[in-house]
């Protein structure tokens, strides 16, 4: 609906002036000191980047606009009383900054609805690849392909002038994530369910048809989708995928090459790629002690052979944040209210208890607590979506709502191509020695 456009543009447009000024008053001015170790340690926690729609705290975890996930489980509108909130009402809060009305997320999802039209052509270059392609190899060409509807790569071309960036940039980013559940739905069935898909429901919001495509229908995946969609959608800007996607945008690529290219940085271990890592870990584990349901004894003997063998226990630890997870809090008290006396969650549960200390006694780890990947493939595979290697997909559909709102702020704010310097290692050894 245009008016959701519109009220972005009234609510934020005073943005542009303030960044304008901020540039030319300001820009001279020493913001920050950086460390050897800061640079040579993958540039952790240098402020360089402008992302409005989430900020990560070290001790109180992710704030969207400014408001916890507690504080948006409570706020944000939902389908019912007892269910979890609509994704819709997420992006809506990261693109206005404001929580949104039961009206607005309904609108907004019927928007998506209208926009969610897939062209044939991205079916055919998904089936043109082996049926053994990881599923975020598939997504991910997917995305790029449908760079052939790119209305903002259109409008460039015939010459718009530069202010107006925003505005088409929106309407791709808008078709983009309408498109994505369908397009992730379409990869699921083609790899573990024989190419026998199922066709959109306009009706349903839009986790609750990625549930049904997928062919997952009852009201317990379609809750626990929404709470997977809103937990996952951002994470500010630092982390690769939207760092990735912002970096590809700033060369004024479109936004399927720039979502693409953050979908490839998804995919890598140290990212998105660890929800799968946790359950295949935990698996292996199950194997190696030959139970399944081991004892608390048993996980920790396991966990100390797996630190003891070099491995790190995957769902633990976090670049910046030194407590529990709040997403990983989420998701247990999700499983608290819903699941009872699920063996795996049980294992993931026992973990929380066993593995801190552990980690704790260790000296160089700064953070020995499980982060969102910890829980999330405990949650789906209980409700059947037992297939690990989509789990990424999954996280993808989310996180494209956060740094694709952004997207559209970074055209808003007209934010310049990002070009940092760099240096041969001689020179870093000059400096430290000139010190």
């Amino acid at each position: 609906m245009e008016y959701i456009k519109n009220r972005f543009y009234e609510k934020t447009n005073k943005c542009i002036s303030e960044y304008q000024k901020l540039r030319k008053e300001h820009g001279d001015k020493v913001l920050t000191e950086i460390t050897f170790g800061q640079v040579l340690t993958g540039m952790k926690g240098i402020p360089a980047l402008i992302t409005d729609t989430s900020k990560l705290d070290a001790n109180e975890g992710i704030r969207f606009r400014g408001f916890s996930i507690p504080e948006i489980r409570k706020r944000l509108p939902r389908l019912n009383p007892e269910g979890e909130p609509l994704p819709e009402g997420l992006f809506y809060l990261m693109l206005i900054g404001e929580i949104p009305e039961e009206e607005d997320v309904i609108n907004l999802s019927k928007d998506w609805a209208t926009r969610a039209h897939v062209p044939q052509h991205v079916f055919d270059v998904i089936d043109a690849l082996p049926k053994t392609s990881k599923p975020m190899t598939q997504f991910s060409a997917a995305i790029v392909s449908m760079a052939t509807e790119s209305v903002f790569q259109k409008a460039y071309r015939s010459g718009i002038h530069k202010k107006y960036y925003w505005d088409f940039m929106y309407d791709d980013v808008m078709n983009l994530i309408a498109r994505l559940p369908r397009i992730a739905a379409y990869i699921y069935r083609r790899c573990y369910f024989k190419d026998k898909h199922i066709e959109p429901d306009p009706r349903l919001d839009w986790a609750g048809n990625l549930a049904h495509m997928m062919g997952h229908d009852s009201d317990e995946v379609k809750r626990l989708m929404r709470l997977y969609m809103v937990i996952h959608a951002d994470h500010e800007g630092g982390n690769v995928s939207a760092h990735t996607t912002h970096l590809v945008g700033s060369a004024l690529s479109n936004p399927y090459y720039a979502l693409g290219a953050g979908m490839l940085g998804l995919a890598g271990p140290l990212h998105g790629y660890a929800n799968q890592d946790v359950i295949n870990w935990i698996f292996e584990m199950l194997e190696d002690l030959n139970t399944e349901e081991p004892t608390k004894e048993q996980i920790e003997g396991y966990v100390q052979r797996t630190l003891h063998s070099g491995r790190v226990v995957p769902g633990y630890g976090h670049a910046v944040l030194r407590v529990t997870d709040p997403r990983f809090t989420a998701q247990k008290e999700f499983a608290d209210k819903y699941i009872k006396n699920d063996k795996l969650v049980n294992i993931v549960n026992t973990l929380y208890e066993v593995v801190p200390p552990i980690l704790g006694s260790v000296g160089k780890i700064s953070n020995p607590w499980p982060n969102v990947d910890a829980y999330s493939g405990s949650l789906l595979y209980h409700y059947g979506i037992k297939e690990h290697a989509f789990y990424t997909v999954l996280f993808g559909v989310s996180r494209a709502m956060g740094v694709l709102a952004s997207l559209i702020m970074d055209r808003l704010y007209g934010l310049p191509i990002e070009r940092p310097s760099s240096y041969p290692l001689d020179w870093f050894k000059e400096q430290a020695e000139n010190l």
